[in-house]
């Protein structure tokens, strides 16, 4: 069984730093605190549509999990990013001055077995750390041309509709959805059946889809299809294997919601769900809920939207493949 142990990070911050010393994963979780503080919650729209999800420009690969809200936070005009050394590379430089954003990927190391274990097979198990970068967007890099946003204006409701109906349909494995026999939505484990109330008695297609998209992202946890332990373990309303449950169903929910442009304002938000969350984010042996709810969420969108799944845990050999 693999450890999942925190590394120290290179200096997340500045394009020529010295070290931070501070925990990746504190530091992803104090950045989403950050703007629950302010209102804003990351995961609500992950990013902006007229601009498209954050891409590597030197690998040409979508960010995933956690680094999709770190990135979509910074509100950037180009989908673009690279790090300082891969600027280099390609001939440009990041201008001076500028602030870079945050990004963590996981790497591997060999974990070495007791002696016993040694002198007997040579058997060495693999171990798992987090380490964290700086990236620089387009906008903030000079001398290399980048492609101009593949803007996509937003989509009228009725087509909107459409898209969100098509992937409930298309996805694989998809648990039986019964309609307006509850006034809650929820899902069962136990039966594997998703209830929701009549389209009707939602105030547009956007909530009724994006509180589907939710129930849909629970079932993904089921033993058949992902066994996600924050499903199969469940604690019961308000526990902690619930609550990270939650998290993963709020994340997925919004990763599918953007392929059909279904999104929930981020601004506009209860102040009991606020404070909810930072609530639960602030206890401090909870500092990898972020990281870990965020790919998990990655993984049951995909399944959802019958994609083949990424890479979320890639081996880091060096700054230049952040």
């Amino acid at each position: 069984m693999s450890t999942l142990k925190a590394r120290k990070a290179p200096n997340q911050w500045q394009a020529t730093g010295k070290p931070d010393r501070s925990d990746p994963y504190q530091q992803v979780t104090d950045l989403i605190l950050e703007h629950l503080e302010k209102g804003v919650v990351p995961w609500r729209r992950p990013w902006n549509r007229e601009v498209g999800r954050p891409c590597n420009f030197q690998s040409g690969k979508d960010y995933q999990g956690a680094n999709v809200f770190l990135l979509g936070c910074r509100f950037a005009a180009s989908p673009w990013w690279m790090t300082y050394r891969q600027a280099l590379e390609r001939g440009g430089h990041v201008r001076k001055g500028e602030r870079g954003a945050l990004v963590v990927k996981f790497g591997t190391f060999k974990l070495k077995e007791p002696e016993q274990a040694r002198r007997d097979d040579a058997k060495q198990r693999q171990g798992m750390f987090l380490r964290g970068y700086t990236v620089f967007n387009a906008t903030q890099i000079e001398g290399i041309h980048f492609p101009e946003a593949a803007s996509s204006p937003a989509l009228p409701s009725d087509q909107r509709n459409a898209i969100a109906e098509s992937i409930v349909k298309s996805m694989p494995q998809c648990p039986v959805i019964h309609q307006g026999r509850s006034t809650q939505a929820r899902y069962s484990p136990k039966r594997d059946e998703v209830e929701m109330p009549a389209f009707g008695r939602f105030e547009s297609g956007d909530a009724y889809y994006g509180t589907l998209f939710h129930e849909l992202a629970h079932a993904t946890g089921h033993p058949t299809r992902l066994n996600r332990d924050s499903l199969t373990k469940h604690d019961g309303f308000g526990g902690q294997v619930y609550s990270q449950e939650e998290l993963v169903a709020e994340m997925a929910a919004a990763f599918v919601g953007m392929e059909a442009d279904i999104v929930k304002d981020q601004h506009e938000q209860s102040a009991a769900y606020l404070s909810g969350w930072l609530n639960v984010l602030k206890a401090k042996d909870h500092r990898r809920w972020i990281v870990q709810a965020a790919g998990q969420a990655s993984r049951a969108a995909e399944f959802i939207l019958d994609k083949a799944e990424t890479d979320h845990e890639p081996v880091i050999d060096g700054e230049e493949e952040s």
